[in-house]
């Protein structure tokens, strides 16, 4: 017999699921994780405002043009881009948060699963999908840890000044993508323990009423 269960706990579980993995998303893929100050440029007697700043994959600096965006990938040959231009602190970063993300994938997938399977294997889906989640949000913290290490290098010093070094942003301030990441992890870790009550709210005694009655699609508060 095949039953769709939905609980209130598994709801907010996968929803948490899958905003975690795109905060994580939005982390990796901001160029503001170190932002300098607001700088000016000149073309065709036109003033351009522009702020420099950079993340773990991209970056933002003085626009080649009026209408070329001043943001672009800061990986252009991805991890085989050079050291002096993408630090090998922040290619292991890159590889850490997206296996992260990898793995959150997967959970939510499983985690649209869970409505219609409990187990896997005769394990279950919340337990298997909890400890993927302590996992990546493991890798999250790697990942997050390996930026700061990179601040020393001649690119963040261009940047933040000479005074830049490892956990220390010289004249450069935190930004938005730094603290998504942050987020990010510790709602990571949210998932993984709110995991168990939702393994419990889809094997409850109430649960099990409902499915003795015949019903196939149970709801759940």
């Amino acid at each position: 017999m095949w039953y769709l269960i939905v609980t209130a706990r598994s709801l907010v579980w996968v929803l948490l699921t899958l905003f975690s993995a795109l905060l994580m998303l939005s982390a990796l893929l901001s160029p503001s994780w170190l932002i300098s100050f607001p700088e000016t440029t000149t073309f065709n007697n036109e003033t351009v405002k522009f702020r420099p700043s950079v993340g773990v994959y991209s970056k933002c600096g003085r626009p080649a043009g009026v209408d070329h965006p001043p943001c672009t990938l800061l990986a252009v040959r991805g991890l085989g881009t050079e050291a002096h231009i993408y630090p090998d602190a922040w290619k292991a970063a890159t590889v850490f948060i997206a296996s992260g993300l990898f793995i959150m994938s997967v959970t939510v997938c499983m985690g649209l699963l869970s409505c219609c399977f409990q187990s896997i294997f005769k394990k279950s889906i919340f337990n298997i999908s909890g400890a993927a989640q302590a996992i990546a949000g493991i890798c999250y913290i790697i990942g997050v840890m390996l930026h700061p290490m990179a601040w020393g290098s001649s690119r963040v010093q261009k940047l933040c000044g000479r005074d830049a070094s490892p956990f220390y942003p010289g004249d450069c301030s935190l930004g938005a993508g730094l603290y998504l990441a942050v987020a990010g992890t510790v709602l990571t870790f949210a998932c993984a323990c709110l995991s168990l009550p939702a393994e419990k709210s889809t094997s409850s005694d109430k649960v099990q009423d409902k499915i003795y009655e015949g019903q196939t699609l149970i709801c759940l508060t």
